[in-house]
């Protein structure tokens, strides 16, 4: 049963696309946790498939990935008329205002730093997630990206 309207994160999907065994791994355990169907993706072109098959409702996505980076991804994706209202978050390690500035331009709501903690992630999906009690609290508070924008 999919009911959206649910107060619980139940049958939400998150894609998961990393280089990074270890960042996919720790994003997996994290989200699960959290109650997310997790779907993990090791580039950019392994991610291209599995959001067609699987259509998630949320994307992370690192940035510096071979073969196809996450800015070419998160563009490819968002051109799609399919996924294009599907909310993409940015992954890097690193914390500059170019790579955020460039994760705008391609289509990404947000930017997450890496190494991340659990509540940085689930905050990351209860924000970008509509529907859910916990989101319309979230949407009360300000943001991590409010907040650190700040500065």
């Amino acid at each position: 049963m999919n009911n959206e309207a649910a107060a619980e994160p139940a049958g939400l999907k998150v894609l998961v696309i990393d280089d990074s065994n270890t960042i996919r791994r720790s994003a997996e355990i994290f989200l699960k946790q959290g109650g997310y169907e997790v779907l993990l993706a090791e580039d950019g072109f392994d991610a291209l498939s599995k959001v067609n098959d699987h259509a998630p409702d949320l994307i992370f996505c690192d940035i510096l990935m071979p073969r196809l980076d996450g800015y070419q991804t998160c563009a490819i994706i968002k051109r799609n008329a399919r996924f294009a209202s599907v909310p993409i978050i940015m992954l890097s390690s690193k914390d500059g205002l170019f790579d955020k500035a460039r994760g705008r331009m391609v289509g990404s709501e947000d930017y997450l730093t890496k190494p991340f903690t659990k509540d940085q992630l689930l905050q990351a999906v209860s924000q970008h997630c509509r529907g859910s009690a916990a989101d319309q609290v979230a949407d009360a508070a300000p943001t991590v990206g409010e907040v650190a924008g700040a500065d």
